[in-house]
């Protein structure tokens, strides 16, 4: 039993990157799908997909360093940067599933590491999920959001490494319906403290917005080898209530890969997958379970 209790009853394994260990799940038999989280979750976001799709597909779903299970190195002996992301990602794929096609499901953050791993890969990809999410700079008509310029540049975001009520209460922004009190505690109790929560101001800090940011080289070299996957089948679904992934980011997708299936979830917000879990399992199992095709 791991953190998470009676709602993530899994072990999981483990994988060492150079002294720091990366925690993930790997359940089910058959074509791979790998899904990546994004800030502030782990991969308790996805049980209840998991717990569908590995029926009949072997689910990857990595703690990024300094989440979830995964180590927490300090600044010193890590750089939680977008480039370290996807060597981590690099390596964890290398060593367990280095061959063979591979769906891909996106969340927050986990948008701009999994694309940026898939551009490197394309011939490995074989579908894409993207919820919530990015793989390219803030659109124009997007300011960014007054809460994360907080956390990001002013003292204001040593709060939400220092007080659990910060951490619940930004969790709770990201929901429409609310988290139980377990899922709530599940996703908490991987952060509480000053150290075990670095990762999430450090995600924050990353997002590129200009030229000269740690991230933007990656992600303008990401950015522009998009076109690679116009015809590669997609879904977007998307939560319509998300205050920083919101309608802006949906139609910069759109634009980009304008023969995406798009699936609008109006009543639901940034957490999608804990908003709806019953309906939005089943319409990215449907695609899924169809290899894509749409």
């Amino acid at each position: 039993m791991v953190s998470g209790g009676r709602l993530f009853p899994k072990t999981g394994c483990r994988l060492d990157l150079g002294g720091h260990s990366m925690h993930y799940m790997d359940e089910g038999r058959g074509p791979v799908v790998l899904m990546l989280h994004g800030n502030p979750t782990w991969s308790f976001y996805y049980r209840e997909l998991v717990a569908e799709l590995s029926k009949t597909h072997r689910c990857i779903a990595p703690d990024h360093i300094g989440m979830g299970l995964s180590d927490r190195p300090d600044d010193s002996r890590y750089r939680y940067t977008l480039a370290s992301r996807v060597r981590d990602l690099d390596i964890l794929m290398e060593r367990v599933a280095p061959q063979g096609p591979v769906t891909l499901i996106v969340h927050d953050w986990g948008g701009m590491i999994g694309m940026s791993w898939a551009v490197r890969h394309p011939g490995r990809i074989k579908a894409i999920v993207a919820s919530n999410t990015s793989c390219f700079r803030l659109p124009s008509e997007k300011p960014f959001p007054g809460l994360l310029r907080l956390l990001r540049w002013s003292p204001s975001g040593l709060l939400l490494r220092l007080s659990r009520r910060v951490r619940r209460r930004m969790l709770e922004t990201c929901t429409v319906r609310g988290l139980s009190a377990q899922a709530a505690d599940a996703y908490l109790s991987v952060c509480d403290g000053w150290s075990r929560s670095r990762a999430l101001q450090r995600f924050v800090q990353d997002i590129p917005l200009s030229e000269g940011d740690p991230a933007w080289d990656t992600m303008l070299e990401t950015e522009s080898k998009l076109e690679a996957f116009r015809e590669t089948p997609m879904l977007l679904v998307w939560g319509m209530k998300d205050w920083v992934f919101d309608r802006a980011f949906l139609d910069g997708w759109i634009r980009r890969f304008p023969k995406a299936m798009v699936r609008r979830f109006e009543d639901c917000g940034h957490f999608l997958l804990e908003d709806a879990p019953e309906s939005a399992v089943s319409v990215i199992s449907d695609f899924v379970g169809r290899d894509g095709k749409g």
